[in-house]
Parts: structure tokens; C-alpha cells; sequence
């Protein structure tokens, strides 16, 4: 049944991760309705994120990803419009979590293995998604340059990214010492690590850094951005590295940035 939808996803460069989740999300839908795809009504579709919203207790953002996949199955592959009268939710407009230099440097010295500081470093040094450096090459990189290049990226579009003359040095020392011949940098038996265990070596090295903030990959390309951003780096820039389409999407950085903040002098302090 869901055939046509995993094509058309393949077809339009969607991730891996992406064509699983839509799918997950409308077989999910169909358990739920009981019916048909071709006999689906708008009241369906309602109830089932009613359903997510009260009894499952989605979060907005997870709702959106559902509704994001059923819109996609009902209006481009079968051509049934019974979720074009569904609104999504409005997501929670949070602050993405950004570390201080003095925390990125707690983070880094308490970690001993060198393959776990090496990926912690180009997280932050380059600005890179979780899935885009589990998923790096070394013919990805140009050291010579100081420069290399994401092939996959979200919407998987390509762009460069720098390339510090410190992760350089930890880099080769690395390769030199790399046990198996797989292409990947970070990878075991020759196989790249997984996002998980990316995540997992992070939040455990967070933890023995004794760092209180909630710390996981994406935090680390927050820093990145939110750290050139202080620097004075021009935020179209900024937007390139990271790889964003919008540069609305950069943005939120500037509200993160506590630098310009700080120099603000209460009211109270000139009475």
C-alpha cells in the first residue's frame, strides 16, 4: 500500500530517516481509522491528532511531523484532501541550548578516547548535524585547504564547512592509529557509528564534565553558531556553514547570543 509513498520520497531525495517516519506515521494513522486511504474523511483525520494531542500526549512538534507525513501520503500520492482543513499546532518556541566556551573546554578535557573527543570536537569546531558527521569521509575532507565538504546534508543539499588547525592536528594524529580501513572516520568493524551512540558519547561526556545543562549533539552546532555570531562573523556566513536555506532559521542565534546583553546597563545602576 505504502509503495508509491516510499518511491516518491526516494525520488525526492528524502533521508533514510525521514521515509521511516512517514511511513511509521501512516501506518500508525491507519490503525487508528480502521479504513481505506481512498475513504479517509476530514473528521478522521482530526480525531487522530485529536487523539495524538489528548491521549498520547504528542508535543506539538511531533504532531507536526505526523501531520507533515499524512499531508504529504493524502494530498500528493492519493489525492485526497482530508487534511487540508487540519491546522497544526503552534510548536513551543524555545531557545536552543548553547554551552560556554569555558563548558565546551570542561567537555573536552573529560574525555580520554581519542575517536569520542575527536567527533565532540568536530561537532563544535564545524557546526555539523549528528548525522552528517557519523556519516563523514576522509575523501570528504581537503587538509590541506583546511576545508571539506558535506556530500548528505539536510534536504540533501551539499556545502562546505571549515576545518580548525587544532581538530587538523587530532585528525591525523587519529588516522595514523585508526584500526580498521573503512572510509568512514568515525566508524566500528567498518561500518560508521550510529546518531545514537554520537548522542550517547556527548551526554555521558556532559555528565562526567559535570556540565548541568541538557547536552546532546545539536547543542554543540548551536555553540558553534551562536560562538562565531560573538565573534563578529557576518550571520550570512554563519548561515551557509550551518547549511540552512533560511536565514530566518539562523536567526534565532542572535536571541541566543548573551554577548551584546551583557553589555546593557540596568536602569537601576544609574539611579
Amino acid at each position: 500500500m505504502f509503495d508509491k509513498l516510499e518511491t516518491e520520497l526516494k525520488i525526492r531525495g528524502f533521508s533514510r530517516r525521514t521515509v521511516d517516519s512517514y511511513m511509521y506515521h501512516n501506518k500508525k494513522f491507519l490503525e487508528f481509522v480502521k479504513k481505506d486511504p481512498a475513504n479517509v474523511e476530514e473528521s478522521d483525520a482530526k480525531q487522530f491528532i485529536a487523539y495524538l494531542m489528548s491521549e498520547r500526549k504528542f508535543k506539538p512538534r511531533s504532531i507536526n511531523l505526523a501531520l507533515s507525513s499524512l499531508k504529504f501520503f493524502y494530498n500528493e500520492i492519493l489525492k485526497n484532501r482530508a487534511f487540508n482543513g487540519v491546522k497544526a499546532p503552534k510548536t513551543e518556541k524555545k531557545l536552543p541550548t548553547v554551552l560556554t566556551k569555558e563548558e565546551i573546554k570542561k567537555l573536552l578535557a573529560s574525555i580520554d578516547n581519542p575517536k569520542h573527543k575527536l567527533l565532540v570536537e568536530f561537532l563544535y569546531s564545524a557546526g555539523l548535524r549528528v548525522s552528517e558527521c557519523v556519516s563523514l569521509k576522509t575523501d570528504d575532507l581537503d587538509l590541506a585547504e583546511k576545508m571539506g565538504k558535506i556530500k548528505h546534508g539536510k534536504g540533501n543539499k551539499e556545502r562546505y564547512i571549515i576545518l580548525s588547525d587544532s581538530l587538523i592536528s587530532h585528525l591525523s594524529e587519529y588516522l595514523k592509529n585508526k584500526k580498521d580501513s573503512s572510509a568512514y572516520i568515525f566508524s566500528v568493524k567498518s561500518h560508521p557509528i550510529t546518531a545514537r551512540q554520537a548522542q550517547k558519547v556527548v551526554k555521558e561526556a556532559a555528565k562526567s564534565a559535570g556540565i548541568k545543562k541538557r547536552v546532546f549533539c545539536h547543542a554543540l552546532r548551536s555553540s558553534f553558531a551562536t560562538h562565531l555570531l560573538e565573534a563578529g562573523t557576518d550571520i550570512r556566513i554563519i548561515q551557509e556553514l550551518l547549511g540552512h536555506s533560511d536565514l530566518s532559521t539562523t536567526q534565532i542565534y542572535t536571541k541566543v547570543s548573551t554577548q551584546q546583553l551583557k553589555k546593557v546597563k540596568s536602569p537601576l545602576d544609574t539611579l
